[in-house]
């Protein structure tokens, strides 16, 4: 159920909406705008935590219609095929095959419950301005993404587009924030030596090229970076803001990510 936001937390843009709900209702509410993607549309997806939740809501809605249907059906279920998908970002260094690497997550948490064939499947990789540039490549030759999830890091990057990061930028290699290594550091047994230190992200200016933008974000960390990126000036020190930017953005997030007093 959504709720009334404060005033104050109402978005300068008035193209960004916000949808306050429970955080066991993110997943289902993102899931209702990202269900929006065409068939053999394109869907930009977000790696971490935060969007774990929409990716399970995604997959029991497959599970249902399978259910329903007998078996697979292209004209009811809404993920095979066509389907493609373009991951945010990669660590440089790590194995398509390292199980930490975002390669693996997108695989086993997005593609595989989705029924969504590897060939449909594409995640930034390399560490050179030529890697870079062949993404940006393969998603214009896709014919651009439809709807792109992103969530917020505590600093307010997007993508590992890290604080500093213009409204120009295109996928390249970029220098992680110790911040953003030691949030990330969970992932490698809590050893911070083990988080790679570059990641191959795409760019600001590559995620405000998508049609529509959904933000997902839940708990009390994410409050200020998240409200600086709604109500804060547009700046590169924090690059979410730049979403005020675009023209279709929706945000989703519980009550604790729009806490006013973090």
């Amino acid at each position: 159920m959504s709720v009334t936001l404060p005033a104050a937390l109402v978005p300068v843009s008035p193209t960004t909406r916000v949808v306050a709900c429970a955080t066991d209702e993110i997943g289902e509410v993102a899931a209702d705008i990202v269900a929006t993607v065409p068939p053999h549309g394109v869907l930009g997806v977000a790696t971490g935590s935060s969007p774990l939740a929409l990716y399970a809501a995604l997959a029991r809605r497959r599970e249902r219609s399978l259910s329903l249907s007998k078996g697979p059906d292209p004209d009811r279920d809404p993920a095979p095929g066509g389907l493609r998908l373009f991951a945010l970002d990669e660590y440089v260094g790590l194995s398509p095959d390292d199980p930490r690497s975002y390669a693996a997550y997108v695989r086993s948490v997005i593609a595989e419950p989705l029924g969504i064939p590897t060939e449909n499947v594409r995640v930034p990789s390399g560490s050179t301005d030529a890697d870079g540039a062949a993404y940006e490549r393969a998603i214009a030759e896709a014919g651009g993404v439809d709807v792109q999830i992103v969530g917020i890091g505590r600093n307010g990057h997007i993508g590992f587009n890290e604080p500093g990061s213009d409204a120009e930028t295109r996928t390249r290699v970029v220098q992680l924030d110790e911040s953003t290594r030691r949030a990330n550091a969970e992932h490698f047994g809590g050893d911070l030596a083990q988080v790679p230190t570059h990641a191959m992200t795409q760019g600001v200016a590559t995620i405000l090229s998508a049609r529509r933008i959904v933000l997902v974000a839940a708990g009390c960390a994410k409050a200020a970076a998240l409200r600086a990126a709604l109500t804060g000036p547009v700046t590169a020190d924090n690059p979410a803001s730049f979403l005020q930017r675009h023209p279709d953005v929706t945000v989703v997030a519980d009550p604790d990510a729009l806490r006013e007093d973090r």
